[in-house]
């Protein structure tokens, strides 16, 4: 007896699940991760996001290559931006533990660089640094610019809010449904 009911909760479970995947919703919306921070106010994944914008370009970085700049990038750059707010108003200090962060970066890039790619990293990353500062200083304006340019949706669906679509002028009145006549 037991090996019956064994058998038929196992058939009644398959039998739930395929009906439950048969009426999942098929919607084209994606569902936005609230859980995650957004890059649209958020200055340091921005500035990550940039940098590495410009290495993959400069580089010409493969795939698996920009994966893994982006990724240091925004472990770095989340670095020296801890190391400027807290130590606001120090700029030598700054600047003396923003250079050892940049030092990790090296050796990482080193790891997975072609021998051309790293020379060419190795001879700009001076321009790559400065210009990783100066688009932290602009940073705040830039995106409240962009953010008040290009407002991000309001709601689950990716609809923005903005003016309704005009109705037209030319209605017709009264009931024009199937008793019309």
């Amino acid at each position: 007896m037991t090996t019956k009911t064994a058998f038929a909760s196992l058939v009644l479970a398959l039998l739930a699940g395929a009906a439950s995947a048969q009426q999942a919703p098929n919607s084209p919306v994606a569902v936005q991760d609230k859980t995650q921070p957004s890059n649209r106010l958020n200055p340091t994944a921005s500035r990550a996001d940039q940098l590495s914008n410009q290495m993959v370009r400069d580089l010409r970085l493969n795939g698996y290559q920009a994966a893994k700049v982006r990724a240091i990038n925004a472990d770095k750059v989340a670095k020296m931006a801890a190391i400027q707010r807290k130590n606001a108003g120090n700029q030598q200090l700054i600047d003396e533990q923003c250079n050892g962060v940049c030092k990790e970066r090296d050796k990482e890039f080193q790891d997975f660089l072609s021998t051309d790619q790293y020379s060419t990293y190795y001879g700009a990353r001076n321009a790559y640094n400065r210009m990783g500062r100066d688009y932290a200083a602009s940073a705040s304006s830039i995106l409240l610019t962009d953010a008040v340019q290009n407002p991000a949706p309001s709601r689950a669906n990716d609809a923005s809010v903005g003016p309704a679509a005009a109705k037209p002028a030319n209605r017709p009145a009264g009931n024009l449904g199937r008793n019309a006549r």
